[in-house]
């Protein structure tokens, strides 16, 4: 797939919540197009709405008015179960909080959905994918007994194992010390160029944010 292939569009996207006070509006007619292979960064202050955003985006909420159009389908037309099918067939997750399964080893982790997805060579993917990100070591490590940047190159692995075509990183190096993060964010960029993916990253950090091809930022749930 090429640049020119448009994986997401959001089209007057609003999100707006009740709250004590009235109707709280977070997101206000938000408008972009991406593209096959881009990395764009999710910019803005604390409240700014840039997590909202990366979870109407990627089908993990739905918005208020607008839509979503994720590889080729409108969210608006499908349910959660359909959600839930797009986002195993082209979409991989890193979180700020790793979010492994703390009862399953490091392999088991990054097995889960090729697994869930069906496929018969799991394991033997999830050893290719523990090796590119160095941890070939720590297969039959448990979470708790890895350090935080060990356990976010095992959430990396686990992103990539389905091959997106789109990755969505919320602060992937948000609970990280910086040798930790710097490395993390050095075999993010180094994965998602060799599987051309669509990197949407979810960032405060400046300097992170320049090595994304643009920017989108935030400011009062407005795109600037």
């Amino acid at each position: 797939m090429s640049r020119s292939v448009k994986v997401l569009s959001a089209n007057q996207l609003g999100k707006s919540v009740l709250s004590s006070d009235g109707t709280l509006t977070i997101l206000h007619d938000i408008c972009f197009e991406l593209f096959q292979g881009e990395s764009v960064a999710i910019t803005g202050s604390s409240g700014s709405g840039k997590s909202t955003l990366l979870s109407l985006v990627a089908g993990l909420d739905v918005p208020t008015t607008g839509n979503v159009n994720l590889m080729g389908q409108d969210l608006n037309l499908i349910d959660e179960d359909g959600r839930a099918a797009l986002r195993s067939a082209h979409v991989g997750f890193v979180f700020q909080s790793f979010q492994l399964l703390a009862h399953l080893t490091a392999l088991e982790n990054v097995m889960l959905p090729a697994e869930l997805k069906g496929s018969l060579n799991a394991k033997e993917e999830a050893c290719y994918w523990l090796d590119k990100v160095g941890l070939s070591d720590r297969l039959t490590h448990f979470p708790r007994t890895l350090s935080g940047g060990e356990q976010q190159r095992v959430a990396l692995a686990r992103a990539f194992i389905n091959r997106p075509a789109i990755l969505f990183a919320d602060e992937p190096t948000g609970s990280l010390d910086e040798t930790s993060g710097n490395r993390v964010i050095d075999l993010l960029f180094d994965l998602n160029k060799a599987n051309n993916s669509t990197l949407i990253l979810v960032t405060h950090d400046p300097a992170l944010a320049s090595r994304c091809q643009r920017q989108l930022q935030l400011q009062g749930g407005r795109l600037l």
